[in-house]
C-alpha cells in the first residue's frame, strides 16, 4: 500500500519550516482507496517568494487547522503504506519535523518517483515535476499546491509501476537504520557550522566527495539524511569527514574547484565547468570585430564560458555599457539590423553606420579581450578569515589569479615578497576566473586593495 504525499511549507531556514498545505493519496496500486487534503495553520509567516510560488498566503491559512489538529488523520492515512513523493527528502523531512515538534518519532518506509524515474525512464533532459509531467502527458492541474502536485507524483507513480516489468520497485524503497542514523549523528555534531571546504572519506581512507559550503555541519547533514541516488551512496560508503575552515565563501569556491580537480572524487560527478557547453570569443573576420556566441569548440579561444544563451545575454549588457559595443556586431543582431538601438539613444559611436574608425572599435573590443576577467590588472580581494583576528587575501597579478592567504596585520599585505610568503599558491582555470568574476560582481567581499608591482 501507498500514500501519495506532498506538502506546500513556509520557506525559511533548514529544519525551521512548517507546513502551509499537505495532500495525501492512499493507493493500492491500481485505485484511490482514501484521501486526505488541507490547508495547514503554520503560525508563523509564509515567506513572500513561496508566497508567490504557491499562492498561499498567510490570510489563507489563518483559519486553517494547526498541524496538531489534523495529526491523528494523517497517521491513520499513512499507517502501513510507503510513503511516494517527488523530491521525497523534502516532503519525509518536513513532515519529520512536524511530529518531532508535538513529541512523536514519525517513520516510515519511502521512495522518490524523482529516482524512480530516473531508473525507469532514462535520458530526459529534466526530472522536475512539471517538466516531467509534460514529458509523459501527465496534466497537472493547481501547480505547486498539495493536490494538484500529489495527484500529478500519483499519476507518474502508477505509470512507473506499469513500466517496471522486472517488478523490482521494492529494491527503490528506503527505511530508517537505528544504527547507521547514530553513526551519522556522531559524524554531524563533530562539524562546525561555518564557511569551509569538507572531505568525505570511506573504510579505505580514500576521499570519496569534496564539497563547500557555508554551513558545513547543515550540508553535511543533508547528504546524510538525503534520498537523492549520490547522497545514498555517499551514505553507504562514509567513514568520516575532515574539513577545512575558509572564512568566507570565496577561498571556499575556489579551493573546492582545486581540490576537486586535483584529487577527483568518485561522487564529484557534476563539476562546474561541466555545465558551462557555450563560449563568447572574438571573431575577427570583418571590418568591425564581432562577439560570437557558440558551443564550445576546445580548438577555440573564448572570453568567458556560460551554461545558456540567457546567461550570457546578461553579461553582454554589461560589456557593451563598460566598453561602449556596438549591438549590431554582437550575438544580438539579427542580422536584419542596420543600426543598434544604442545608436539611436546616442550611447553607440556609430560602428553600426560606420561613423566610427574600424581600428578604434576593435581597440576597445580588444580592451575586453585582454581584461574583461578582472576590474583591476593587480589587486587584492580582502575578506574575513577563519577567525576574528585573522583576515583573507585573494591574490590577483597581472591579471591572473596567483593564490590566497590569510594575514593578522595590515602591514603584511603592503610587502610583496611577504604575501608570497604566505601565499597558498593555486594555477587559475577558466572556472576559477568566472568565480571570482561572479563574486566581485555580487560584492560580497570586505574590499578590494588596488595596487601596482615593480
Amino acid at each position: 500500500m501507498y500514500a501519495i504525499l506532498d506538502i506546500e511549507s513556509t520557506g525559511g531556514k533548514y529544519n525551521e519550516e512548517s507546513i502551509t498545505e499537505i495532500a495525501i493519496y492512499k493507493f493500492d496500486g491500481k485505485k484511490i482507496i482514501d484521501q486526505f487534503s488541507s490547508l495547514v495553520n503554520p503560525e508563523k509567516n509564509i515567506q513572500p517568494f513561496v508566497q508567490k510560488l504557491t499562492g498561499i498566503n498567510d490570510n489563507m491559512v489563518k483559519t486553517a487547522p494547526k498541524f496538531f489538529e489534523i495529526a491523528k488523520r494523517i497517521i491513520e492515512i499513512t499507517n502501513n503504506c510507503v510513503l511516494v513523493a517527488h523530491n521525497a527528502d523534502f516532503d519525509y523531512r518536513i513532515l519529520k519535523t512536524e511530529f518531532k515538534r508535538l513529541g512523536f518519532n514519525f517513520n516510515s518506509k519511502i521512495i522518490c518517483t524523482v529516482i524512480l524515474s530516473k531508473k525507469l525512464i532514462p535520458n530526459l533532459k529534466s526530472y522536475k515535476l512539471g517538466n516531467l509531467s509534460k514529458s509523459l502527458g501527465i496534466p497537472i492541474h493547481n501547480r505547486h499546491r498539495a493536490q494538484g502536485d500529489a495527484m500529478a507524483t500519483l499519476k507518474i507513480f502508477e505509470l512507473l509501476l506499469n513500466k517496471d516489468s522486472k517488478k523490482n520497485i521494492d529494491s527503490f524503497i528506503i527505511e530508517n537504520n537505528k544504527t547507521k542514523k547514530n553513526k551519522f549523528l556522531s559524524i554531524i555534531n563533530k562539524l562546525p557550522n561555518e564557511v569551509g571546504v569538507y572531505y568525505i572519506f570511506n573504510n579505505k581512507n580514500e576521499i570519496i566527495y569534496i564539497g563547500k559550503s557555508i554551513d558545513i555541519k547543515k550540508r553535511v547533514t543533508q547528504h546524510l539524511t538525503g534520498i537523492l541516488k549520490k547522497e545514498i551512496k555517499i551514505q553507504k560508503n562514509i567513514k568520516q569527514i575532515k574539513y577545512d575552515l575558509t572564512g568566507n565563501e570565496l577561498i571556499a569556491l575556489l579551493k573546492e574547484e582545486n581540490e576537486i580537480q586535483n584529487k577527483k572524487p568518485k561522487y564529484n560527478r557534476y563539476l562546474f565547468h561541466e555545465l558551462l557547453k557555450f563560449g563568447v570569443r572574438v571573431s575577427k573576420n570583418e571590418k568591425y570585430n564581432k562577439l560570437i556566441f557558440e558551443k564550445i569548440d576546445k580548438r577555440k579561444k573564448y572570453l568567458e564560458l556560460f551554461k545558456n544563451k540567457k546567461s550570457a545575454i546578461k553579461r553582454l549588457d554589461y560589456w557593451i555599457n563598460k566598453y561602449k559595443l556596438c549591438q549590431k556586431y554582437t550575438f544580438l543582431n539579427n542580422g536584419s539590423q542596420t543600426t543598434c538601438f544604442n545608436y539611436k539613444i546616442e550611447k553607440c559611436n556609430g560602428a553600426c553606420v560606420e561613423k566610427e574608425k574600424p581600428s578604434d572599435y576593435n581597440s576597445r573590443l580588444k580592451s575586453l579581450s585582454e581584461f574583461h576577467e578582472y576590474d583591476y590588472k593587480d589587486f587584492l580581494i580582502i575578506d574575513k578569515g577563519y577567525n576574528s583576528k585573522i583576515k583573507s587575501f585573494v591574490f590577483i597579478r597581472n591579471n591572473k589569479f596567483n593564490g590566497y592567504g590569510y594575514f593578522e596585520l595590515n602591514h603584511q599585505i603592503k610587502d610583496y615578497e611577504l604575501l608570497e610568503k604566505r601565499m597558498i599558491k593555486m594555477h587559475e582555470t577558466k572556472t576559477i576566473k568566472r568565480i571570482i568574476n561572479s563574486y566581485v560582481r555580487r560584492n560580497k567581499f570586505k574590499k578590494i586593495i588596488e595596487f601596482k608591482l615593480k
